[in-house]
């Protein structure tokens, strides 16, 4: 494909609010839904009807085989799973895989589920947790409450396994790069092909939809897993709601990322990037690594660039060798934490540098500022800004530090000769001969004097910041932090750097 018109025009459909309508299908419809919207039907797009497990049942299938394929040069494989209630085809047109198979030279591959478009994968056992007391257990889906003894009995396991054979013979197939990805349900059914026959694939990557934890880790805590190491990377959107309880949806989305980085071997200490509404935390691991990916502002689903972040952040660069080992290739995109960045958490001494942790000599504090005078005794806030200590600051920026009766004054020299000043309960800042206010007063707490750090950051280095369940990011380039960054970024500064001790809180729900 000419890579100067890879984006083809398609007609809105806003006002249609059907799920998956069938009119779309070998239509330019185009639907839009914030940010998860999609393509018009690929022309090279083509639907297939076999019974590759002669059990009289036809699976259906839809490949891209992009006009560059060549018969003779082995050629990477993706197989896309389709959310639930969804289709093969619309996995393709939800998506970007299509684009970049053509842009990239691989052929994906788009399944259908087996039974009423949801995949017989474990769901079951997380949504109907009350069938070993009785209750609800008529409304299991045969076949969908599976394990590890009977795994082998899955049918859509089955097919898929048919189905990669199936194309290895149509095609000249690169087995050592043959990739899995799906999306909400189709991501459960990812995760699962993953932990029973990862040692197909050289990498699994899903959205939306987390692994429920009862089939992750036993009653003990031990992690299930028949399959070994494998390379996962998880989207999670933002406002995803499964669970739907934060706090809950804060520690199913850790435990999933835990499960992996334990299989994968990984340093518990990430690289994080953040450029603009994409939340990057790349972990790097012995056997596999593991990438998070948590998009601000954003629902249930798979982002349309979702695909092309996948492949080019982390499929691109990942083989699995004949010995099972797998071996970094030279990515597409370099997964790398952003150059500079700082991060604070309330409540939190240590803080984020240039992906380090680092001890600060006073915990971070949210303050807020207050507006009370003529209220009749009552006040208003004003503001909640997170308060860091400037003798960490100095340090940050390389800046010389004084100090004078017990740090309640402070002079800061900037690398660049500007000469700052700060006293305790002051909101003026003196830089050079030149007053200015911050966004509230100094404060001094721990034997340490405190000032605003957005202000700081913002005012003094024109960078730029975000704030996100009470933790601050700052960057030298638009970033957008998410709640679950957040989350990534609490945990980081609250353990040091050490993994956390989960199997102390229970590793089950």
């Amino acid at each position: 494909m000419n890579n100067e018109w890879i984006l083809l025009p398609g007609t809105p459909d806003d006002d249609n609010r059907d799920y998956l309508p069938e009119k779309i299908k070998g239509s330019d419809i185009v639907v839009n839904e914030n940010g998860n919207n999609s393509q018009p039907y690929p022309e090279r797009l083509t639907e297939h009807h076999e019974d590759l497990l002669h059990d009289g049942h036809p699976g259906t299938w839809y490949e891209y085989v992009p006009e560059s394929y060549d018969p003779e040069k082995k050629t990477p494989l993706v197989i896309s799973m389709h959310g639930g209630l969804m289709t093969g085809w619309g996995q393709c047109i939800y998506t970007s895989w299509s684009l970049m198979a053509e842009q990239h030279g691989f052929i994906a591959v788009f399944p259908d589920a087996s039974k009423n478009r949801l995949w017989a994968d474990e769901w079951g056992k997380w949504l109907y947790d009350e069938k070993e007391s009785g209750e609800g257990s008529e409304n299991i889906p045969p076949n969908l409450d599976a394990s590890p003894e009977d795994i082998r009995e899955n049918r859509d396991i089955n097919f898929t396994c048919a189905l990669i054979e199936r194309l290895s013979e149509k095609y000249n197939i690169d087995r050592g790069r043959i990739y899995m990805q799906g999306m909400s349900m189709g991501n459960m059914m990812t995760a699962m092909f993953a932990r029973h026959k990862g040692y197909i694939l050289a990498g699994a990557a899903g959205s939306a939809c987390a692994t429920f934890l009862s089939v992750l880790y036993d009653q003990e805590g031990n992690i299930k897993n028949t399959a070994g190491p494998v390379p996962v990377w998880q989207s999670r959107p933002e406002r995803n709601n499964v669970p739907e309880d934060t706090e809950l949806q804060k520690y199913v989305n850790r435990m999933n990322k835990y499960y992996w980085m334990k299989l994968d071997g990984c340093d518990p200490v990430p690289q994080i990037s953040i450029v603009g509404e994409n939340n990057f935390a790349f972990y790097k691991g012995e056997k596999g690594d593991v990438v998070y990916l948590d998009i601000k502002n954003r629902d249930h689903g798979q982002t349309f660039d979702d695909a092309a972040l996948v492949w080019n952040y982390f499929f691109s660069g990942l083989r699995r060798n004949e010995d099972g080992t797998i071996e970094r290739l030279e990515s597409n995109r370099t997964r790398k934490g952003d150059a500079f960045s700082l991060a604070f958490a309330e409540g939190k001494r240590n803080a984020w540098h240039n992906n380090r942790i680092e001890p600060m000599p006073a915990k971070a504090l949210l303050w807020q500022k207050l507006k009370y005078h003529g209220l009749d005794g009552d006040a208003k806030v004003r503001g909640e800004y997170l308060m860091v200590p400037l003798s960490y600051l100095s340090e940050a920026f390389g800046a010389k530090y004084e100090s004078q009766r017990d740090n309640r004054m402070v002079r800061m020299t900037l690398p660049d000769g500007r000469v700052l000043q700060f006293a305790e309960g002051s909101i003026a800042c003196m830089i050079d001969s030149d007053l200015r206010s911050m966004y509230c007063e100094a404060l001094y707490r721990e034997c340490e004097l405190l000032v605003p750090v957005a202000w700081f950051l913002r005012y003094l280095f024109n960078l730029h910041v975000s704030e996100c369940g009470g933790v601050l990011y700052a960057t030298d380039h638009f970033n957008e932090l998410s709640l679950y960054m957040a989350d990534i970024l609490t945990e980081a500064l609250e353990n040091g750097g050490e993994y956390p001790d989960y199997e102390a809180i229970g590793m089950c729900r």
